[in-house]
């Protein structure tokens, strides 16, 4: 279910409202309002000011993009920009994001926007993409395609079930989170490539117990490497494009892993003075 961006402002909270599993005193209490006076702005008895609508886009952690539609559904001005990350306003922003990147070479590290479109990656990203059809390269390159289509790495993925159950159960809370219609229609495509993998054993947990992480194991030309993975997002974005922007970074699981890319971004280094 998606708030239609042109319904009234009273019906697109008591979406968002009922997205979040809140009851109108749940919320009436977070935000500090009466519940008489929410009931009256859900129904359009009463119309909220702009200050009324931020405070219960926040408490109901809607996204920016979607905070727009609220605040013009009531009838005032978008507050939100969105800037790709190469305009020339963005400039300090994509520095950021790149000095980020780069720091965790020799390890692979990227961007995503809020559909999973790569927007920057560090160079240790290319060595998880050696055998991947050209076609999945063409931009906008969305980096779940390249992770589960047979295409791409899925048949070099060692403990592919695993990975792609992670996967898409990120997804899967996105747009529970989101409803975007866009990741809904990914998840659908996605689901629909199936689950054929190598037929290499999963890694089992210890002791019959769930592992606290998964990794992300992968054959590659330095040999099999182990990765585990975390999302690092910004903290307080002013613009919708940082707000749905996530760092992916893949931290080595083993030694062998970190030695393996050490060495082989040490080489080039050494040829090169």
């Amino acid at each position: 279910m998606t708030a239609p961006s042109a319904a009234p402002v009273g019906a697109q909270l008591r979406h968002w409202r009922m997205r979040r599993r809140l009851s109108q005193l749940e919320l009436a209490l977070a935000a500090e309002v009466s519940t008489r006076h929410l009931s009256c702005l859900e129904t359009g008895r009463a119309a909220p000011s702009r200050e009324m609508v931020l405070r219960l886009a926040r408490r109901l952690e809607v996204p920016l993009r979607e905070r727009n539609g609220l605040l013009t559904a009531a009838g005032f001005a978008p507050m939100f920009a969105a800037r790709p990350l190469d305009d020339p306003a963005m400039a300090a922003a994509r520095a950021v994001v790149e000095r980020v990147l780069r720091a965790h070479e020799p390890f692979p590290a990227l961007a995503v926007d809020r559909h999973w479109n790569v927007v920057v990656q560090n160079p240790a990203v290319a060595l998880l993409l050696d055998g991947v059809d050209a076609a999945l390269l063409v931009p906008p390159v969305n980096a779940l395609r390249l992770a589960l289509d047979p295409r791409g790495m899925a048949p070099r993925i060692v403990n592919f079930a695993a990975w792609r159950a992670h996967l898409l159960g990120r997804l899967g809370e996105q747009i529970a989170a989101s409803g975007d219609e866009a990741l809904r229609a990914l998840a659908d495509e996605l689901a629909a490539l199936g689950g054929a993998g190598p037929s290499a054993p999963e890694q089992a947990s210890t002791a019959g117990e769930p592992a606290l992480v998964v990794p992300l194991v992968v054959e590659t030309r330095l040999g099999t490497l182990s990765f585990i993975s975390t999302t690092t997002v910004f903290g307080t974005p002013v613009d919708i494009t940082l707000a749905e922007l996530a760092l992916e970074s893949f931290f080595p699981a083993d030694a062998a892993t970190a030695a393996a890319l050490q060495d082989a971004f040490a080489a080039p280094a050494a040829a090169a003075r």
